[in-house]
């Protein structure tokens, strides 16, 4: 799958294309980091212990803080938002 560059930062489980403007997925990135974000899910592995696994298996880094906001980001995406203005609320006041 190509995706179109939006920023300077590659991120992680992507790399550049040769036409420097697209980018391409890394399958073994992609699973060796859905691997990680499981992990650490199920509380198997710290933060800091899944970014040394990835590391050691990819030879890319990431830090922490970067898996967690990745995490943080695909749980957000996975459940539905219950505030204040969400639609999802039945009840109304």
């Amino acid at each position: 799958m190509m995706n179109r560059r939006n920023s300077s930062t590659i991120p992680f489980g992507y790399k550049l294309s040769s036409d420097n403007k697209t980018l391409e997925e890394v399958p073994t990135e992609i699973q060796a980091l859905s691997e990680a974000k499981d992990g650490v899910k199920s509380g198997a592995f710290s933060l800091r212990g899944a970014v040394e696994i990835l590391e050691h298996n990819t030879g890319r880094k990431l830090s922490a803080m970067g898996l967690k906001k990745i995490i943080d980001k695909d749980v957000k995406q996975t459940t539905p938002s219950n505030g204040l203005l969400s639609r999802n609320d039945k009840e109304t006041i």
